[in-house]
């Protein structure tokens, strides 16, 4: 199992803070699947207006989060890191499915593996998880598009 630190996984994506939503990869098969977290901090831009009285994660930067890791699963499976002439995006969400909040403290642990692949478009099953349960889940599909 090989395992990326945050300067790694920057070697691996585009985004950058406060964007960048994946903190260290813990586990990582290539061409299958992939364990990685996010440590949710009360500092966190977002937390301000969502919500005040009691912040939350927003559902959507869960969603990135999970996409984030299947970039990483992507990249890494094909000996690629990012570059100014192409980017992974995320083209598809089905099946999400939000099951608990994620609030300041928690570490969301983002599990994704490739449930198919057909040239240069992925389709993952994701879950994102905090302790043993399930705060959200997910279909993604993404593919690489060349920067003009």
């Amino acid at each position: 199992m090989t395992v990326f630190d945050i300067n790694q996984i920057q070697k691996l994506l585009p985004h950058r803070y406060p964007f960048l939503l994946v903190d260290r990869v813990v586990e990582f098969e290539k061409g299958e699947r992939i364990r990685a977290y996010k440590n949710v901090s009360f500092n966190e831009p977002y937390f301000t207006g969502h919500f005040p009285v009691k912040p939350i994660m927003p559902g959507v930067l869960i969603l990135e989060a999970l996409a984030q890791a299947a970039g990483i699963l992507a990249f890494g499976t094909l000996d690629m890191t990012a570059d100014d002439n192409s980017v992974y995006y995320l083209v598809g969400i089905d099946r999400a499915r939000f099951k608990r909040p994620v609030e300041p403290g928690d570490q969301l642990m983002l599990e994704v593996a490739i449930t198919r692949r057909m040239r240069n478009i992925y389709k993952f099953d994701a879950c994102a998880r905090v302790g043993d349960d399930i705060a959200a889940e997910a279909e993604l599909m993404c593919t690489e598009r060349v920067i003009d």
